[in-house]
């Protein structure tokens, strides 16, 4: 349809119809028939409201939508097709590690392929619209939302935005296999106070805009066809109503023209907030402020056409939105065809082929971490090893929002030992614990039955691993969170591993010192006990679909661990919110000089996290040489060019991260300590030499100055180049 005859029929719709579009309805409603329940009734939604509403949220497979559709078009006065939406976020039915372990990879290109398969497997169910990607800045890990950023890096996060954008795009959203993508949350959900979900957020402008709103800008400029509003404040406003928030800078700076969304129930909970006394005022504020598509609030079908009638809205601002909501359905090629790629052979086709599970190991392998060897990886041939923990003998290795894969389809760590015949004969599987503890209640997205196991078996499945322990030579523990223990809703005030497991850890240590241990979790977790007993730790995150396979070839040596943390680890929960592109302070403290009490430093615990922002270990080891310049005074438009020589000193080829780091020394504005601005992954043989170059310009030197503008400033500048964030390895040059 070209853009004359769709501006047509919005000519032709009455203002009923204009604002039915503007309404997103669960997909239950329509399941339910027309008979309309009490809560239903209360949020808004009458018959005619649920028979005009423009978009659907939460239907999962083709043969539902294909029926939906078809109801809702003929009974639709201009057979408007619905859009259909969901949220996609770390795959569909092939499941790929939770968006912060992708970010570990340090390979964007590899989380879009992964964003391009699960577009193709949702489009095959009917899925319109993904609520990705997530691109918040996150530093708190006692927010359980962090599983859905890449991390704490904002140049990292701007990266991976992009990439996800366009795998779920791809050149066009109406070529088949392809969905369109939502950004969100506008702006700063990451950074809630205490780390408490939904809470608010208290940031400097000039810290929003230098941190969290350049990966918000990478997705819209990769073309992002929808955003998706914040639940909490900005500048003490709810995003959801804050006109400079989403019309100002969304709109107009940063140019988006797309559809905008608000979150669940968002624009009811302005009243909650204590910003709008009641649901008129509350749909008149958050139209004002630009959000087209009210989510499941019911507020938009009770009181914008009333709003119109009374010329407190303009009709023309109905048009508007209403236009950009038929453009996307348009540019989808919904009009042509509704039902997409929506289709049961569709679906048996994509779901879990062999070339999304490939990727899915891929991405399942380079987002593992190794956080500490001390030569206990890859395992021995021969030597006798158990296994004991509650994820050896599970097959729930994916994110909390991953409830559209089926787990029946997951392997668990003891079924693929079968794979791996010269091993298995020499290893012990057992649980040893279970998950959680007995009396804790977990909910999310996909509930579960729990295991009703009692304090006497408990103990018993304790007894039990520690008399294996004793047999074995060396013992792997496979610990960590509950999937269900991080996600939307799941901020935990204690991030450690749970209980129950922790008495496993102690009671197997202290049979047998030879210990290493398998992490699996969705936050960087505070282990400093664990970190300090075990030989060896290999980060698993939540690993998805290929999990299991990726952990066997990992510890077997048939791949080698190649992930750089994207999020802190810290020493401690006190230490929290940690992050390595912190601010200069005037009194800084360096614990490798004495120095005075008077200082910015804990008396009881370090200020560095445990593992750093880049930090990760390999099979092998590299040696790098001092920094070089090709000069050391540059002028505005110059370039410097700033090289190492990376030499594989180990035994095997091995595959390094180089990332480089630049620390402006007097600015108009206090600088970060240190800011990643470019890495290179590099595969090198055993005594391989290469030379990693990086370039910098005004781009990688420029920042939110004093005045506000954006740029660079003349001064010193330390380029620094290493493995991690906490390398030393720099030289300085001049910006005249």
């Amino acid at each position: 349809m070209n853009d004359d005859r769709l501006r047509d029929l919005l000519e032709k719709m009455t203002l009923e119809e204009k604002v039915g579009q503007m309404v997103q309805i669960s997909g239950e409603f329509l399941e339910k028939g027309s008979v309309l329940t009490g809560p239903m009734l209360e949020k808004g939604f009458t018959n005619e409201a649920i028979c005009l509403a423009g978009s659907v949220i939460g239907i999962q497979n083709a043969a539902t939508m294909r029926r939906i559709q078809k109801n809702y078009m003929e009974r639709h006065p201009h057979e408007i097709p619905a859009l259909f939406m969901m949220d996609v976020i770390n795959g569909y039915r092939t499941v790929f590690p939770i968006p912060l372990a992708q970010g570990c990879a340090f390979e964007p290109d590899l989380s879009e392929k992964c964003s391009s398969a699960a577009a193709r497997e949702a489009a095959s169910s009917g899925i319109h619209v993904t609520f990705a990607p997530m691109a918040d800045l996150v530093r708190d890990a006692r927010w359980g939302r962090v599983m859905e950023s890449p991390g704490e890096d904002p140049y990292l996060n701007s990266l991976y935005c992009r990439a996800m954008v366009r795998g779920f795009q791809g050149e066009d959203i109406k070529y088949s296999g392809k969905i369109a993508a939502c950004v969100k949350h506008f702006a700063a959900y990451g950074a809630p106070v205490a780390g408490r979900d939904y809470n608010t957020v208290e940031l400097s402008e000039h810290t929003l805009r230098e941190f969290y709103i350049p990966a918000y800008d990478s997705g819209i400029k990769a073309g992002a066809e929808m955003v998706m509003a914040a639940f909490n404040t900005v500048n003490r406003i709810p995003s959801t109503g804050n006109k400079w928030l989403l019309k100002d800078l969304l709109r107009k700076e940063l140019g988006f023209d797309g559809v905008l969304i608000s979150d669940w129930a968002a624009i009811e909970e302005l009243i909650a907030h204590g910003y709008c006394n009641g649901r008129k005022e509350a749909a008149e504020k958050a139209f004002g402020a630009g959000i087209d598509i009210d989510m499941m609030s019911g507020i938009y079908s009770e009181h914008l056409s009333d709003l119109v009638r009374s010329e407190t809205i303009h009709e023309k601002e109905i048009d508007k939105a209403v236009y950009r909501i038929l453009r996307l359905k348009n540019r989808l090629g919904l009009f042509e065809h509704p039902y997409k790629d929506a289709g049961e052979e569709e679906e048996k086709k994509y779901f879990l082929c062999q070339k999304h599970r490939k990727i899915a190991l891929e991405a399942a392998e380079k987002s593992c971490v190794l956080l500490k060897n001390e030569g206990e990886f890859p395992l021995k041939i021969g030597r006798k090893t158990a296994f004991i923990g509650p994820y050896v003998n599970t097959n729930k290795l994916t994110g909390s929002w991953s409830f559209t894969g089926d787990k029946k389809e997951i392997v668990s760590i003891k079924e693929i030992l079968s794979e791996y015949p010269e091993y298995t004969e020499n290893i012990t599987c057992m649980q040893g614990s279970p998950m959680i503890e007995f009396d804790m209640e977990l909910k999310g997205f996909d509930e579960e039955e729990k295991e009703k196991i009692s304090g006497d078996e408990i103990e018993k499945m304790l007894d039990d691993a520690e008399e294996v322990a004793k047999e074995a030579q060396s013992v792997v523990m496979f610990l960590g969170e509950h999937f269900l223990q991080s996600g939307e809703a799941a901020s935990r005030a204690y991030i450690t591993i749970p209980s129950v497991q922790k008495r496993l850890f102690d009671r197997v240590y202290n049979v047998n010192k030879n210990i290493s241990v398998v992490l699996f979790s969705g936050r960087p977790l505070d282990i400093m006990d664990i970190s300090r007993k075990a030989n060896a730790i290999l980060l698993a995150w939540l690993p998805g679909t290929e999990g299991a396979r990726a952990i066997m070839n990992i510890l077997t040596g048939t791949a080698a661990p190649e992930g750089k943390l994207s999020m802190s680890f810290p020493w401690s929960v006190g230490q929290i919110p940690i992050f390595y592109n912190s601010d200069s302070t005037g009194r800084p403290y360096d614990n490798h000089i004495q120095q005075d009490r008077f200082r910015s430093r804990y008396l009881d615990i370090p200020n560095e996290p445990l593992y750093p922002f880049g930090y990760g270990l390999t099979y092998t080891s590299f040696s790098i040489s001092e920094v070089v310049l090709d000069r050391t005074r540059i002028s505005r438009g110059e370039k410097i060019c700033a090289s190492v020589l990376v030499k594989n000193t180990g035994g095997r080829t091995g595959i390094e991260t180089i990332q480089m780091y630049i620390r402006d020394l007097v600015a108009s504005v206090v600088r970060p300590v240190k800011e990643l601005k470019a890495f290179k992954k590099i595969t090198i043989l055993p005594g391989e030499e290469k030379t990693v170059c990086f370039d910098i310009g005004e781009q990688e030197l420029s920042f939110y100055k004093s005045d506000g503008r954006y740029g660079c400033e003349e001064g010193k500048f330390r380029v620094y180049i290493g493995t991690d964030s906490r390398t030393d390895n720099f030289k300085e040059f001049i910006l005249e």
